[in-house]
């Protein structure tokens, strides 16, 4: 009877103690599942944070965003997701100007201060409708293109593919024509899109789905258009392969510019121009040009930039006085212009090529006249990668340049001044 007795409290014991062991593995895996919980809350909670809007001193009506301050401090929007290479680009159309018309569209980090106009502080960048100018992290702007009035679309993108080292090329639009360009510093998160207004009755409507690229209102669209090869064309109509020129031909600001969305490397070093109708006065040029060139100069006028002019023969190289160099050029003639790249020159895993000052962050804005001045040395504006430049008139080389690539690279570009000017070009006639 004791050995049965003491048997029994022992076997009692040992049960006792499992069943304490699975309760406290119970209790424990109850608390990691609680915790587990918690965390995941938070981790919803912070996206939330990270991907809602902001915005002050304003009313939010669908896609309509209106100023509601009283004209002592800036109402300011910020999107809750920033671009990127999916959605690269927004648009902003101005639907009232309101008092003053001080409406500002650009990118900001995503803890932008909302009582400051976008641009005005660090790491931020905005075009400004009524003034034109570019404020780029500083309350003082710069003149970067035109004022803004009611009607008018401004839209604000990246060039995803510039993307490099922290760096990348941001460009504003008026009315889907690109205004300028410029190279700043990428956020940790990224650049949000903002919009800031700072008087009474300003009103604009916004979308976050634009796309860049999708409308030419001076030029017919067409299958085979080729107008994707060109960033930029000011004054200037392409149809296919044939790009006419549309200004007024009046005076030397009213030049027509065609630059190409692809700079020149390695394996795409030359392209060519042929003369289909030489106008009132042959003002055509062909050259290299950097990628902020400003719109109203001749290839070659400006720094960071060579051509050969077809009226005269003469070659441009960063000034308004042309040096000789070879042959006029009439309708027919095809004009020619390449790099000669070192056997050594660097390529990125893209295939572009690496200059000396690519990593530079610049201000690429529109140069004023009395920067442009006669005697200007092109190359203390851009200390890269000396290359050797040529020009051809129908297949045979007619002389060379050496020239510093500027940072970015040189884009074919194509000026032209005088009425009925039509030439057509071919941006890939050779490659390797």
């Amino acid at each position: 009877a004791y050995i049965y007795a003491a048997i029994s409290v022992s076997f009692q014991l040992i049960v006792h103690l499992f069943s304490q062991t699975y309760e406290m593995d119970d209790i424990n895996l109850h608390y990691r599942f609680l915790n587990w919980r918690r965390r995941i809350r938070e981790i919803r909670e912070v996206r939330a944070v990270r991907y809602q809007e902001r915005y002050k001193r304003m009313l939010k009506n669908g896609d309509t965003l209106s100023y509601q301050g009283n004209s002592d401090e800036v109402g300011c929007y910020v999107a809750p997701r920033p671009l990127s290479k999916g959605n690269c680009y927004f648009e902003v159309t101005i639907m009232d100007t309101g008092v003053r018309g001080t409406i500002a569209v650009g990118l900001v980090p995503q803890h932008y201060k909302l009582d400051h106009q976008p641009g005005w502080l660090p790491h931020s960048i905005a075009y400004h409708a009524d003034d034109g100018k570019l404020y780029n992290g500083n309350p003082v702007g710069q003149q970067f293109g035109p004022k803004c009035n009611r009607g008018d679309r401004i839209g604000c993108g990246i060039y995803a593919d510039t993307s490099d080292a922290g760096l990348v090329t941001v460009f504003f639009t008026k009315n889907g024509k690109e205004v300028g360009s410029v190279v700043v510093p990428v956020a940790p998160d990224g650049l949000f899109p903002a919009i800031g207004m700072h008087s009474l009755g300003e009103e604009v409507r916004l979308d976050l789905q634009a796309e860049w690229g999708s409308e030419e209102e001076d030029s017919v669209m067409m299958v085979d258009s080729h107008e994707d090869e060109w960033a930029r064309l000011y004054d200037v109509r392409v149809s296919g392969t044939l790009l006419e020129y549309v200004g007024k031909g009046k005076s030397i600001m009213d030049v027509g510019l065609a630059q190409a969305r692809q700079p020149l490397t390695t394996r795409s070093h030359y392209f060519e121009v042929e003369i289909v109708d030489p106008g009132e006065k042959c003002y055509i040029a062909l050259g290299l040009a950097r990628r902020d060139y400003p719109k109203n100069r001749h290839p070659g006028w400006s720094r960071g930039s060579v051509a050969y002019h077809a009226d005269d023969g003469k070659i441009f190289h960063g000034s308004g006085v042309g040096d000789q160099f070879g042959p006029r050029c009439f309708e027919g003639d095809i004009m020619g212009c390449g790099i000669m790249f070192p056997r050594d020159y660097v390529l990125d895993y893209e295939g572009k090529n690496i200059t000396a000052n690519q990593g530079r962050v610049e201000n690429l804005l529109y140069l004023n006249d009395e920067d442009e001045e006669e005697g200007d040395d092109p190359e203390q504006e851009h200390e890269g990668r000396k290359v050797m430049v040529f020009f051809t008139r129908n297949g045979k080389i007619i002389g060379r340049r050496e020239v510093v690539v500027p940072a970015g690279g040189f884009y074919p570009t194509i000026g032209m001044l005088s009425s009925g000017e039509k030439v057509k070009v071919d941006l890939h006639p050779l490659s390797g």
